[in-house]
């Protein structure tokens, strides 16, 4: 990666900026109060030029013959304000210096118009490029820790599920045949495969997280909220950042952006994201660790601005990860209703096998098999901006891709049960969505769009057996399971195939009746259309003609096939009514009707008692989606936000995901629950206590129920018993915590080092949630124990030049489980992803 990041910063530093002829720039710097202040530093970005202001105030500084080009205003106590020139100003400047804490009113685009997200009727968490820097959360993994609504399990990139509010995506191994509940936008720009939040953010200047449904504002529909990433502009006046850090396990993380005027009329920006760790678990087979880091992303912006009216983005990026990673440790054993030789103890005592350690936080594994979790991801969008009348009309157009090729032990031992186990997929999308938003009439504004998605997924899969797989598939007590070579090399390749197309037309108005009072109604009409292919063939093993050792090896693998084509339509919407009591208090209620589509299965069906697949599960019913929703903003004193929002959400024809006790299923498989229910209450608060300490907290309360599900798979722990389903109705929702909470401060006092004016600073955040069923069916066995961890850093930050911090996570090294996972076969043991141990490490941030 050293090589890769050299190269990237060679290409960074050849590019070229306009320039123009030296005039004086004059200007007046006051404060909120409107009180002049005096020995203002005064920066024209990326030079040596500088002044100070006089008594008054008043300043002037030579362009020095560069021109667009950025004004730094910088004075200790006070945000530093950056102001872009494109061309000289014919009067003086008016500049306001507001105190560094003084909480700034953040502004969104959530509902397609730049507006403060406290005027918005709808449950949003704001976190800055700034922020997430700052807090080392480069991905969305991290953001969770910011923002305990949103929930992330990954076993790998592939198996990623994101959720808001405990809903989103079904928990455990992902299916391609359903599409997720969270939306994910970068720039505009749907990622339809979950993977992508996987991903190192590059360049990011601000994350949204929209909670509840989203159909009326957003091209693609989601049931449960979206996270909507805008990323940093290119710039007319040039600017670089370069930013590495370094840490234990030789953590490696390399950041670069740099932006300017290619042209009149032309910017450019090139970002550049790179991460590298060594592993955190050892492999005692292979003698070296495991679940490492290796990712590298670069993203390239190209900005033309024919006319003062239009903006024309052209942005490509690419993404790849090669990490030896995503490996799981064993973390216990359940025993199962199967006969005593089946149990897992018992099979391994049979072949003469011991675990490497009987405590998963021992971070040791024997894995024969490779861990190879590689992904490329990435595409090429083409957005245009024009205003025309009182409102914009954006043009979004996107083509993208995404690879995984991947290799799993899945039985977590270090015997060769499923010597091979992977499922590489070629995904490829294109996306269209064109809207127009502004202020139709006095009184009403709105936006209006339509969006098409076409996405084609392929999988070539192989699974296959090795030596020890007939005595974990061990299900008579026949001798003849005991054949040399009988299962050795006997598996199946498999040829899945889904082709998805979804177009929409959608829109909402925002009806001022008076100032104070508003209502929004919303409404969206939704086409979706799915074709499915599905094959696995057997292959290898004793190559036999005896019937018994056929049927044998029939109870372990069998051909299958099938295809579904399935279409529907659906007519949804909401309805929000929202009032302004006064300028510190806005309160709104809402009620969403949304969906998710149909679904189709593509990882193999459960068979019948004649191994004939059960067809009637090939198609997944979509979910239909009731939620209400009332919430409060207030500032109840300067410098203070304090947020609160009650919520109920009602789904049919839940869509979920079922581990299945055949191999042959090998991604488990997808149905449907009766009725779910998730309600709770959010609150969400940040205050500036003094000039030098902030506070911020968000905590939830979260209570998700199976409302009727009475066909639910077994449990681990009742695998083998004469039933094949269990009513689970009035059980606990997979993945929901009924609490979550974040709590970070920060300490500052203004300081200088090696000559730049800045903050020095100290921070701790905190993240903790309770515990929560990793199971579709809740087992005992598999429940995640509730955990804390705590962050810290502390350092010096400039707006220019060097900035430096020292940081820490999981201080107290506390051992605790991100997700637990039965095993191939449901034989008894599962399996844990193990959250990080502490590390900690220092951030150098240079700035132009």
């Amino acid at each position: 990666m050293k090589n890769s990041i050299k190269n990237i910063l060679t290409v960074l530093s050849i590019l070229t900026f306009s320039v123009s002829f030296a005039q004086n720039i004059e200007g007046v710097v006051k404060t909120s109060e409107n009180t002049p202040l005096e020995a203002v530093n005064v920066v024209v970005k990326g030079t040596t030029t500088n002044t100070t202001t006089d008594s008054e105030g008043r300043f002037t500084i030579n362009s020095k013959g560069k021109l667009p080009l950025t004004i730094l205003v910088q004075y200790v106590g006070y945000k530093t304000t950056e102001i872009e020139l494109a061309d000289l100003p014919t009067a003086p400047l008016q500049v306001t210096l507001r105190e560094e804490n003084e909480l700034i009113e953040v502004v969104v685009s959530s509902r397609r118009r730049i507006e403060k997200v406290q005027d918005v009727p709808i449950a949003i968490s704001v976190i800055t490029g700034k922020q997430a820097e700052q807090t080392g959360a480069f991905n969305v993994n991290r953001i969770k820790e910011l923002v305990p609504s949103v929930q992330l399990y990954s076993s790998n990139p592939r198996n990623t599920g994101i959720n808001i509010r405990s809903l989103g995506s079904p928990f455990g191994l992902t299916n391609d045949g359903i599409d997720p509940g969270v939306g994910f936008y970068v720039d505009g720009v749907y990622y339809a495969r979950p993977a992508a939040t996987t991903l190192d953010f590059i360049d990011v200047e601000q994350i949204e997280v929209l909670r509840g449904p989203q159909g009326s504002l957003f091209g693609k529909n989601t049931t449960s909220g979206a996270f909507n990433i805008t990323t940093r502009k290119p710039s007319f006046t040039s600017g670089a950042d370069f930013e590495v850090s370094y840490g234990n396990y030789n953590f490696l993380q390399a950041k670069a952006s740099v932006t300017g005027a290619l042209g009149k009329k032309v910017a450019g920006r090139l970002s550049f994201s790179g991460t590298q760790r060594d592993g955190l678990i050892d492999n005692v087979a292979t003698g070296r660790p495991t679940n490492t880091l290796n990712n590298q992303g670069i993203r390239g912006q190209l900005l033309w601005t024919p006319s003062v009216n239009t903006n024309i983005i052209l942005a490509a990026d690419i993404t790849t990860q090669r990490p030896d990673g995503y490996a799981q440790v064993v973390a216990g054993v359940a025993p199962t209703q199967r006969a005593a030789y089946r149990q897992f103890d018992a099979i391994i005592k049979d072949l003469n096998y011991q675990l490497p350690s009987l405590n998963a936080f021992d971070r040791k594994i024997d894995h024969d098999t490779p861990w190879r979790s590689g992904q490329d991801m990435g595409g090429i969008s083409l957005n245009i901006d024009t205003k025309i009348g009182t409102g914009t009309l954006t043009s979004t157009t996107a083509w993208r891709f995404w690879n995984w090729d991947p290799s799993n032990d899945r039985d977590f031992t270090g015997l060769q049960v499923l010597a091979k186990s992977q499922n590489p997929t070629r995904q490829t999308q294109f996306t269209q969505e064109v809207r127009y938003a502004g202020q139709l009439t006095e009184k009403i504004s709105g936006v209006v769009g339509v969006f098409f998605i076409d996405q084609t997924s392929q999988t070539d899969g192989t699974e296959e057996s090795g030596n020890a797989q007939w005595r974990f598939a061990q299900s008579t007590t026949s001798p003849l399971w005991k054949t040399p070579g009988l299962f050795e090399g006997y598996g199946i390749k498999t040829d899945a195939n889904i082709r998805s197309s979804s177009a929409a037309v959608f829109g909402q108005i925002d009806w001022a009746i008076t100032d104070r009072l508003h209502i929004l109604p919303g409404l969206r009409y939704n086409f979706d259309k799915k074709d499915a292919h599905y094959a696995r063939t057997t292959y290898g093993g004793l190559q036999t003609t005896d019937p018994a050792l056929l049927a044998l090896k029939k109870l372990v693998y069998s051909d299958q096939a099938f295809d579904s084509s399935t279409d529907n339509t659906d007519f949804s919407g909401n309805l929000t009514l929202t009032y302004k009591a006064s300028d510190k208090i806005n309160a709104y209620a809402t009620y969403a009707k949304s969906y998710k589509p149909v679904g189709v299965n593509v990882a193999g069906l459960p068979t019948d008692a004649k191994g004939a697949p059960l067809l009637d599960l090939a198609v997944i019913k979509p979910e239909k989606v009731n939620h209400y929703e009332v919430g409060v903003k207030t500032s109840p004193f300067r410098n203070s936000v304090f947020n609160l929002a009650f919520f109920n959400t009602e789904i049919k024809d839940f869509q979920t995901n079922v581990q299945a006790a055949e191999l042959g299923v090998n991604r488990g498989y997808l149905a449907n629950a009766d009725k779910v229910r998730v309600r709770g209450a959010e609150l969400d608060a940040s205050f500036v206590i003094s000039q030098n300490l902030t506070i911020n907290g968000a905590a939830t309360y979260t209570e998700g129920t199976y409302v009727k599900f009475t066909n639910a798979p077994l449990p681990l722990e009742e695998t083998g018993a004469p039933v094949a389903f269990k009513d689970v109705s009035g059980t606990d929702l997979p993945g929901a915590s009924r609490w979550a909470g974040s709590l970070g401060g920060e300490y500052s006092n203004s300081a200088k080092f090696f000559g730049n004016t800045g903050k020095a600073f100290i921070a701790l955040d905190s993240y903790a949630r309770s515990e929560f069923s990793s199971s579709p069916s809740a087992s005992k066995y598999l429940v995640v124990p509730g955990y804390a961890i705590f962050n810290a850093r502390i350092g010096f930050r400039a707006s220019q030049g060097l900035s430096v911090h020292f940081w820490g996570r999981n201080l107290l090294n506390k051992d605790y489980y991100e997700q637990l996972l039965p095993a191939g076969g449901n034989t008894g043991q599962y399996a844990g992803v193990i959250g990080d141990q502490r590390t900690y490490g220092v951030t150098l941030k240079y700035s132009l």
